[in-house]
């Protein structure tokens, strides 16, 4: 009897995402698994069940008929109590697991004897390119924070010259200068702003001035140390922290659009504006926060709400990729398409290598445990 793979529709409140697409399943199915999918699973990212079932999927009414007998679960957030309970014994759950805040879930995992890969923990070496979701779901939440930006701004983007006068380009700043960053940097250019970008890390400086934007640190002894092996940046000292605010409070008072998305690993969101440099800025401006999830990187951010501070709004969303499901959910299946194919030989059958370093960083529950060593106390 060949493998079982089980996809099942998302309970979190606003997503839309879905761990599948028709195509994967055909990769599924062509290698000899069984793949049950809940009906309705890919209706948020616009794939019925006819193209599951068209793909090769057996679609099937609830999620504990997709799990009862599931080898493999592939989730896009976390599963559900419910969802947990139903897993059988030695089950394998790849999903975003959120494995910082979310311990109650993967302790409920370990007790189940399930073993859970975070997709979060995919290292960033250059075979794990194609399992990354980091990037893959930063690189349209980017996009997606400037088309929302400007839908809310009350002005055009680009430069306008008309016989009735000329219409100022709007000026734009990204603050965070990951995957994410980097694509709004691309799109706000495309639209026609004028762009600024910032971030502590000293390597993003060349990437921000090749797409044509200004680069704006405090750049001293501390900010060419900013980062670290894996790429991320560092947490910066108090020093650091007071220079690059002074510098950026002048040059937000400028612009139109702030566009924040600073993340630390396991950390509440760094305040990178604070609500005086919010008050600073002119009426109608707009500050879309991608930190929303984890405190924000905006003094006054609420998450999923829109906070209007004397015409200044502060947009702070939560889960902005699922407002472009269709698009993340494809290249997130795909992440999860080459993940499974670690843990599976030629012949369709479970066959992890223990030692395999990807596997090895992404590895949160195993054996009635939780084994990640950042996770562990």
């Amino acid at each position: 009897m060949g493998l079982t793979l089980a996809v099942t529709t998302e309970q979190t409140i606003g997503e839309t995402r879905v761990a599948a697409t028709p195509d994967t399943v055909k990769k599924w199915t062509a290698a000899g698994l069984t793949v049950n999918i809940q009906s309705g699973a890919g209706l948020g990212a616009s794939i019925t069940d006819d193209a599951f079932k068209a793909a090769g999927a057996t679609i099937v009414r609830t999620a504990k008929d997709a799990l009862k007998t599931a080898d493999i679960v592939l989730k896009v957030r976390g599963p559900a109590k419910d969802e947990i309970a139903a897993l059988k014994k030695d089950a394998i759950v790849i999903a975003t697991l959120d494995p910082y805040r979310e311990k109650d879930a993967l302790n409920a995992l370990a007790a189940q004897g399930a073993s859970a890969y975070a997709m979060e923990f995919v290292p960033r070496i250059t075979r794990a390119q194609v399992m990354d979701v980091l990037s893959s779901q930063a690189n349209l939440a980017g996009y997606r924070a400037v088309i929302e930006a400007a839908s809310a701004y009350g002005k055009a983007f680009p430069m306008m010259m008309t016989a009735a006068g000329t219409v100022a380009p709007a000026k734009a700043f990204i603050m965070g200068v990951g995957v994410a960053g980097l694509q709004a940097i691309a799109t706000a250019r495309r639209l026609g702003a004028v762009v600024s970008a910032t971030d502590v890390r000293p390597a993003t400086k060349e990437q921000v001035e090749s797409l044509g934007a200004k680069f704006l640190a405090v750049e001293d002894e501390e900010f060419k140390n900013a980062q670290t092996a894996g790429g991320y940046a560092k947490e910066m000292s108090a020093e650091y922290k007071a220079k690059q605010a002074e510098l950026t409070a002048s040059h937000i008072a400028k612009q139109d659009i702030v566009i924040t998305t600073a993340l630390i690993p396991g950390r509440a969101a760094p305040i990178l504006v604070t609500k005086e440099m919010v008050a600073s800025m002119k009426p109608g401006s707009v500050l879309i926060d991608l930190a929303a999830p984890q405190g924000g990187n905006v003094e006054g951010c609420k998450a999923d709400q829109v906070v209007d501070v004397n015409g200044i709004r502060i947009i702070g969303f939560s889960n902005i990729v699922s407002t472009i499901a269709a698009d993340a959910s494809a290249l997130y299946a795909k992440n999860l398409q080459a993940f499974v194919g670690l843990l599976i030989d030629k012949d369709g059958k479970l066959a992890p290598d223990a030692e395999d370093e990807i596997l090895k960083a992404a590895l949160v529950t195993s054996g009635g445990a939780i084994v990640h060593p950042n996770l562990k106390g």
